[in-house]
């Protein structure tokens, strides 16, 4: 067992049974020229953090034994599993307004095969790590994820990537409902929006609903730990 410093208060797990999810860290969303970048921009200075974040992590986290787990948001290129006539996704996701309203700019969003659904350069999965594909902000929505955790002996659950405020919350939300553990590394992951939904994001986490901790405090355990 090792203790890991966080808020509100340090957790105490075996990192046999930890993962730590890598949420969204696609073109689409993370890169200048992506979708997130053409409908709302890019932060360069933020989003360059998060993805040395990562590249701090995940290296480490493969040493001590922790397994690594990607999500990656799309749709098929025909859009069958982006909802029906009443779906409210096909009416709220960015990714749907914008094929119809820029269909020049298909190529940059989230379609499967296309440059902004693939998992950026920076991170991409090395053999062993888990990669789960969604069409949903959640990664437990329609998916095998929960199965594959449960198979793996899975119980505590790191969190980094995009956004901390849309598919991030939504999936350590889902987290914590399957009786797993979610621990968000708040400083390697982004938000849309005001900053006020990253506060109250990591406010309902630290308060309700999991853990927050740092990177600077992860490596240092994972470090202590390596296998």
């Amino acid at each position: 067992m090792v203790i890991l410093k966080a808020r509100p208060q340090d957790v105490e797990f075996d990192l046999a049974r930890t993962a730590i999810m890598v949420v969204d860290m696609q073109n689409a969303y993370a890169k200048k020229g992506g979708m997130l970048d053409l409908g709302t921009g890019i932060d360069e200075s933020r989003t360059n953090r998060v993805i040395e974040a990562n590249q701090r992590l995940l290296p480490a986290a493969r040493a001590a034994g922790v397994k690594v787990c990607y999500l990656q948001f799309g749709y098929k290129p025909d859009l069958s599993d982006a909802g029906g006539p009443q779906s409210p996704n096909i009416r709220k996701q960015m990714a749907i307004k914008m094929i119809k309203e820029r269909p020049q700019d298909r190529d940059k969003l989230i379609v499967e095969g296309t440059w902004g659904w693939e998992i950026i350069d920076e991170l991409k999965p090395e053999p062993g790590d888990l990669v789960v594909k969604k069409a949903r902000y959640s990664g437990f929505a329609g998916t095998t994820l929960e199965n594959q955790l449960n198979g793996l002996d899975i119980r505590h659950i790191f969190f980094t990537g995009v956004a901390t405020n849309v598919c991030v919350e939504s999936t350590a939300r889902e987290a914590y409902f399957r009786e797993f553990w979610p621990i968000l590394i708040e400083d390697a992951m982004d938000h849309t929006g005001p900053d006020f939904t990253r506060q109250a994001t990591l406010y309902n986490f630290e308060s309700k609903l999991g853990w927050v901790t740092q990177t600077g405090d992860v490596l240092a355990m994972l470090e202590r730990n390596q296998a």
